[in-house]
């Protein structure tokens, strides 16, 4: 698997927090539900695109070396992130073994950050897992803070026609989770109202 050339799986990347981000590989195209993560291959593209994003650095040797538990765990992480996320939306309590199972993957590895001198003192993040292992246990740390946290207010449900995504809504007037998901919803309710006046029409 040579990481420069993996093909996505198609799962969107808006720049959201990265729990929404993961959250976000179960999408929609055209109303029909799409899985980002279908494969070893869409996981390690999703974690080398989010590579700047993630608390935990992984090399190319990390990519290369994911595994079908590694799928497994990051679809459930993802599974457990949409069922918070549209609790949240709808106003409902948090289950309580969903809850569960966000913290269990938030405790899988531990990690510690140390000091670095070459070539100027810095930090580096360091854990005594493997490192995708550590790098989907921070992204369930990071959905643990996100919704325990204020943030989890501005939590919304996209209103685009057939779209499943989650965003945090950084204006008050936004209901879209881009800029293409409001240009369909304006073009369906333009389209809707036009063929409306047409059905009037004697």
């Amino acid at each position: 698997m040579e990481v420069a050339h993996l093909i996505g799986g198609g799962a969107p990347l808006l720049g959201e927090p990265p729990p929404i981000e993961l959250g976000n590989t179960a999408y929609a195209v055209r109303g029909r539900p799409k899985d980002g993560l279908q494969t070893v291959e869409h996981l390690a593209t999703w974690l080398r695109d989010m590579r700047p994003r993630l608390a935990i650095p992984l090399t190319d040797a990390d990519l290369q070396g994911v595994t079908d538990p590694d799928l497994r765990l990051a679809r459930e992480l993802r599974d457990v992130i949409r069922a918070l996320a549209a609790a949240t939306v709808n106003g409902q309590d948090l289950a309580p073994d969903t809850v569960a199972t966000l913290n269990r993957h938030a405790g899988q590895a531990p990690r510690w950050s140390e000091l670095r001198t070459t070539p100027e003192p810095h930090t580096t993040v360091c854990t005594a897992g493997r490192p995708v292992t550590a790098a989907l246990a921070a992204l369930a740390e990071d959905a643990v803070a996100l919704f325990a946290g204020p943030a989890r207010h501005k939590m919304c449900a996209c209103h685009g026609p057939g779209c499943v995504l989650y965003f945090l809504r950084d204006a008050p007037r936004r209901e879209w989770c881009s800029a293409g998901c409001g240009n369909r919803a304006r073009a369906a309710r333009h389209y809707a109202k036009a063929r409306g006046k047409g059905e009037d029409s004697p």
